[in-house]
Formats: C-alpha cells, structure tokens, sequence
C-alpha cells in the first residue's frame, strides 16, 4: 500500500462518507469533506482524486482534472484513484483515454464489479466486444444471480461473432427463469434467444425453437414473421404462403408480405408476371383499399393489363386530387412502354378535360379540380425530363386555374430551380409560403430555396418564424440537429468563398453524427435491464453504418471540397500590420477584409441577383451591432454565446488534406457504392502525391460505372501528374504506378 494511502480511523470514516456522497449524488457535501481529510492529510491521494471529481461536477472542470491527476501521481497504485480518473474521461466522451484507465484500475483490483462494470460498457462502446466478453464472464463470477450480467456476457458474444457461445449463456439464463410468470421481458428474451439460433444458420431448430416458446411470448406479429421466414427457408412451400396469407389478411397495407408471397411462389421472375398478376388480382379483390396491392399489380402488369389498371389508379387520384400521383407513377417509368402509356393517358385526359369536362369523349363529367391535377401531374412529368419550357408554361396554366394551390407554386420553384433560375425559383417558393403561413414544411422549403439563391440572411428569417423566440434561428437549428438547413447554409457560405462559416455549419453535422454516436452510451446499461435486446442489437449495427448516410455523405463532400480550395491556395501573407494590434483589433480588421470580399462577391453577381441582395452596408451594420451584442454577452457573463461564429477556428488548420481525409475515412468503409467518396478520396491522394492510393480510388470508380463523366478526366490528370511529380519516387514504386495506370483505359 501507498505511504500516501494510510488514513487515520476517523478519517477512514469520513472518506467512506466521502465515497457514499458521491453515490448520492451530494457533491457540495461531499467536498467539505473531502478538504476536512485534506487539511490533515494533504498528500492523500484517493481524497484528492475525489475532490477532482467532486468539483468537475460542480462546473469546475479545469480545477477537478489537476486534483484527479495529483491524486494519481501521489497514489499509482490505488484502484480508487485512476476509477475516477476514468470516469472524468468518459464524462468528457473520450473513451478511449477512459478504457485506459479502467485497465489500470483492474491491475491494482481485479474483482471491483464497479469497475468491471463500467469497462464492460465502456468496451462496448469501443466495439471492443472480445474484451467486454472478457469483463462481463469476470461480473458474472462476481455476481452469477444477476441477469443483466447473464444477458450482456451474451450479447458480448453475439457482437463478437460468437452467437453459438451466446446461446449457451443463454440457455443457462433461462434455467433459472423457466417457472416465471409471462411478461414483457422474458418475451423478449426468448425471441432473443431465437434470433440467435438463425444467425448460427439452423433454421430447422429456430423454427422448432418458435414453435415451444409460442404461448410464452407477447409478440404476436413477429413470432408470424419469422415462422413464414423459417418456412420459406426450409423449403416448405405451402406452410409458409399460409403464414404469409395470415399476414396479409391482418395488415394488407404492408408490401413486404404481399412481395416475400411472390417470392416464395417463385412469381416475381420476368418470365412468370402473367402468374404474379393473377395472384395480385385476387389479393386486389381481397383488399381493394390496400394501395400496396395495387403499386405491385402496376409493378407486374404489361401491355393493355397495365394500362387498364393505370386507368383506374390515375383517374381515381386524379378525382380526389392526390397531389403525390406523380411520385407513385414515376416508379414505372424505368420502363419505357409504361412511361409512354402513363404520358398518353395524362395528354389525352387534358385535351379531353379541357374539351368536354370528362376524361373521355363520351364520359361521365368529373369534378372541376380533375383538370388541375392533370396539370399538375404533367408539369411535373415535363420537369422529370428536363423540358422545362413545356413544364413552366403547364404550371402557369394550373396557377391561372387555380392560384390558391400551394404544390402549384412549389412545383414552379422546382422547374426555376431546374432552369438554373435560383433567384426566382426561392421568390416563387415565397409565393407559396405565404399561401398558407401555418404550415412548417413549406417554410422549411421555401428557406431552403433562398439559402440557394444565397439569401443566408432571408433564409435565416424565415426559418425563424417556427422556431424558439428566446434564441437565434441558426442555433435552434444546431440545438433540434438539422441536417438540412446546416448542409444548404455550408453550401451557400462555400460559393460565396466564406470558408470559415462553410466549415463551421459542415462541420456542425458532422458533430451530430458523434453525438448520435455517443449518445448510445446510456443504452448499454439500460436495454440489458429492460431485455429490448433484438432492438439494442439492431441500434449498434446502425449505429455502426450511420456515417453512411446520404446526409453525412453530403455535408462530408460540401466540407472536403472546402478543404481542398484551401490546400490549393497558398497562405497569403496578411496586409494588415497585426504586429502592433491587439486581438480585438486583429478580428475588427479581418471582419473588416472579409465584408469587403463579400460586398465584392455581390457586386459580380448578375442583375436579377444584385436586385435581390440586401443592401451591403445595411449588412455591414447588422453584423456590427451583432460583434458589439456578442461582446456585451461575453461582458454580462452569459453563457451559450458562440465564441466563433465566422469559424476562423477552422481556418486555422495546418494541415488541409488530413482534415478532409477524417470525413472521407468512414465513407470509403460504409458507402463504397457512392461514386463521390472515390471521386473526393482521388482529389486528396493526389495533393498528397499518395499515386497508388488515388489509382485504386478510380479504379473502383471505374469498376462502379465506367461511363463516369469525370473519370477520363481524372485518369489523365493522374498520369501528367505522375510523369512530373513534385517528389521524386522511387524507380520501382514509379514502375508499380505506372503499370497500375496502364491497366486504367476508359
């Protein structure tokens, strides 16, 4: 033991206080005594380790740290010490650092289930899953009645590859409860127990598993489900299509069933679509209000059925007026007969409607609104195919028929938007907004649309109107994580060459994407007591493929671009005299520089646009009396304020390329199917002279879609680039490049 660690009894009796304080959460109290210790035993390293941490959750951050790593250093053997250590660590999220300090703990006391505990957690979140397999068969040694140590010894397992080491935990948890009484949990965990016999692949004892737990489980639906699953795995053919049926017959509106039925029957193969539609049309005559029913009929119809059926889907829409009839159409144009009859059939109904009020010569007449959705439905058509002329002039048409329709004027702004109008496109969008201003999608849109027109400003504003009073728009954005309006505002910010506030809003969504990545932490403990194992196992697989998203994907982009203008423009010298300034003074004079610039921008910009802009000194004094609000909060001492708003920060960086490299890293592991991530990986490697790294990212780019319009580009920027690098290279890795290159003919 430490010389440090030795207490007198009476203080041993305090610092076990001291311990019972923290537990409860008495962090005031627990500090007074912890410096009652301290007066009489300065040195008393586990004491100050817990007045660190004490004050850490009193909001003295800065001043806890020292006082947990005096303690450390005064006592390097005390389990205590680097425990809480750790859990300053993982209070901050940074994991890593905290993973460290539990092993330390360990060393010095390896039967702590405290410590144990929060290793095993902290592992998980790591995806360290052999070693929290590890952690969690030493809690279960400590603590064999406990089930959460039981369960999590067994998702460990799972996570790590392991399912048939997984089973045999479970089999034993299951021992001991097979007399309970039928609840929630216990459901739960028997259909856990399920999905692990079909992920070791014997669907045979999966099934005959369903089959023995049935009447002790609460989820009905999904016992159905796998049963029709396991059936249609083991082949049996007809007990699976009654499964399924059954399914059908309870939730009609569910297309996965009525597609994993055709599957089964071998019907959604080309050659047997006459089959698929029988089928389909006897289901249609089962359910006739069943949508998903009738998008597949149209799925496997041909020639005079589809039309017959078109008829029927797009006349009934257009009677009740679905202005979505366009987007559950366009699925079928993928085939160009469908598309040609689906475009006929509109035409006609517009000449006809437009004629004698039917959508026939001699029909029935139809409601007066039936025209405008034919309208409606043809712009967007025209749009589709980019004859944007036809489209503007249907658009107007419907606008002149009915000028109150909100879609109407949503869809002009679309079509200006798609004639590179964004100008126009975002007045028209505010047309629509102001149709209707109780309605946040079309606010939302309508900011949107001027954020790319490059009205920040305006954009701002409008978002604003549905958003918290008591903060400003932008940081409510930041607070509610929306992607969107934080991507379309780095966008904007990007072309008019404003890269610090680029980089900031690109970078803010980036940062959602750590904290839906953190946030999962809490769950670890809590879906192990609770047993929702089946869905606590689906969030670390998604959680795991989250920056794969198209969202994250495009932020990533909008930033690595960023960062590549950077690397490419050398770091001009400053003509401002920074040498006698002060910091104030420095940040007035490049506000100053960078308005200048802006003002710049604007003045190029066409007349229709410079029509549109805010007057640039009335911006100049805004963003003024925002510098001079800003330095009046930091005076008041309130918090929330940004430190930063133009991200000079970010523009600060040393080094570019490797900024951008950590956005592009996950999307070369989770969507390698997007051309961009190899187009933007290319675009790094090459800055970095990385020659074989930037062959191998067209390479799969080649291989992805040889018909890539910026792939013969590439290729020949790659090889006039090796022919003169800017470092020399080794003759035999230039003979490996070289060889690699010729290999790449487009």
């Amino acid at each position: 033991m430490s010389s440090n660690r030795e207490l007198a009894p009476k203080e041993s009796a305090i610092f076990r206080n001291v311990l019972k304080n923290y537990e409860l959460r008495q962090y005031k109290k627990g500090l007074k005594l912890a410096e009652s210790i301290l007066k009489k035993y300065p040195n008393h390293g586990e004491t100050l380790a817990m007045k660190g941490i004490f004050l850490n959750n009193l909001d003295k951050k800065t001043e806890g740290y020292e006082y947990v790593k005096l303690g450390v250093r005064n006592d390097l053997t005390s389990h205590i010490c680097w425990h809480v250590y750790g859990l300053m660590h993982r209070a901050d999220k940074n994991y890593a650092e905290a993973a460290k300090c539990y092993t330390q703990a360990l060393k010095y006391n390896k039967n702590d289930v405290n410590i144990l505990r929060d290793f095993a957690l902290m592992q998980t979140q790591l995806r360290q899953y052999d070693s929290a397999a590890e952690a969690r068969a030493q809690l279960l040694q400590h603590r064999p009645t406990n089930p959460p140590f039981w369960i999590g010894l067994a998702v460990s397992y799972q996570m790590a590859g392991k399912p048939d080491k997984a089973l045999t935990v479970l089999k034993s948890q299951e021992e001991a409860m097979k007399d309970t009484p039928v609840n929630y949990e216990q459901s739960e965990l028997r259909l856990y127990h399920n999905c692990l016999i079909e992920e070791t692949g014997d669907f045979e004892g999966a099934l005959e598993h369903l089959n023995t737990i049935e009447p002790k489980v609460t989820d009905k639906r999904s016992v159905k489900e796998k049963r029709a699953h396991y059936l249609s795995k083991l082949g049996k053919v007809e007990d699976a299509e009654s499964t399924y049926r059954l399914l059908i017959s309870e939730n009609p509106y569910d297309s996965r069933y009525i597609s994993k039925l055709l599957q089964l029957k071998g019907l959604d193969k080309d050659d047997k679509k006459s089959e698929a539609n029988q089928l389909l049309a006897d289901l249609l005559a089962q359910y006739p209000r069943s949508k998903a029913i009738e998008d597949l009929s149209l799925h496997y119809a041909e020639d005079d059925s589809f039309k017959v059926k078109a008829v029927a889907a797009i006349q009934n829409a257009l009677r009740k007026g679905v202005p979505s009839l366009f987007a559950t159409m366009k699925k079928y144009y993928s085939n160009e007969k469908k598309q040609k009859t689906i475009t006929e059939l509109v035409e006609s109904y517009v000449t006809s409607l437009e004629k004698n009020g039917s959508f026939e010569e001699n029909g029935s007449k139809e409601p007066p609104t039936a025209l405008l959705w034919c309208l409606y439905y043809l712009a967007q058509h025209y749009d589709y195919h980019r004859q944007l002329d036809k489209a503007l002039s249907t658009i107007n048409k419907a606008i002149d028929h009915s000028p109150t329709v909100v879609e109407l004027y949503m869809t002009k702004g679309r079509i200006l938007k798609h004639s590179g109008k964004p100008q126009d496109a975002a007045n028209v969008m505010n047309d629509a907004r102001e149709l209707d201003l109780q309605d946040r999608f079309i606010n939302s849109k309508c900011a949107k649309y001027m954020l790319r027109a490059d009205r920040v400003e305006d954009a701002e504003k409008t978002i604003g109107l549905f958003t918290r009073r008591e903060v400003e728009p932008i940081k409510d954005m930041v607070d509610m994580q929306c992607q969107w309006f934080m991507t379309e505002e780095g966008y904007s910010y990007a072309r008019q060459k404003n890269y610090g506030k680029a980089l900031k809003r690109f970078q803010a969504v980036v940062k959602f994407y750590d904290d839906y990545f953190e946030d999962q932490f809490d769950f670890h403990a809590y879906c192990l007591g609770k047993a929702t194992l089946r869905a606590y196992v689906d969030m670390l697989r998604s959680e795991d493929r989250m920056r794969g998203h198209p969202y994250y994907a495009k932020a990533a982009k909008g930033a690595v671009e960023v960062y590549l203008a950077m690397a490419d423009k050398p770091k001009e010298t400053s003509s401002l005299d920074e040498a006698n300034m002060t910091e104030a003074e420095k940040k007035k004079a490049r506000n100053k520089a960078r308005k200048a610039e802006i003002k710049a921008n604007k003045e190029n910009q066409d007349p229709a646009a410079a029509t549109t802009a805010t007057d640039a000194a009335a911006v100049e004094d805004a963003e003024d009396k925002k510098e001079q609000k800003d330095e009046q909060h930091k005076k008041d001492g309130k918090k929330n304020v940004d430190q930063d708003p133009e991200g000079d920060a970010y523009l600060k960086t040393t080094n570019p390329l490797e900024e951008a490299f950590k956005l592009v890293e996950p999307l070369t592991r989770l969507a390698p199917g997007n051309a961009d991530t190899h187009l933007l990986a290319f675009d790094i490697y090459v800055r970095q002279e990385k020659w074989l790294l930037a062959i191998k990212s067209l390479n799969t780019l080649a291989q992805l879609n040889k018909n890539q319009p910026e792939l013969k580009s590439k290729i020949d920027y790659c090889k006039n680039a090796v022919a003169k690098p800017i470092t020399p290279v080794d003759p035999r890795i230039q003979t490996l490049i070289d060889s690699q290159l010729a290999k790449l003919v487009v």
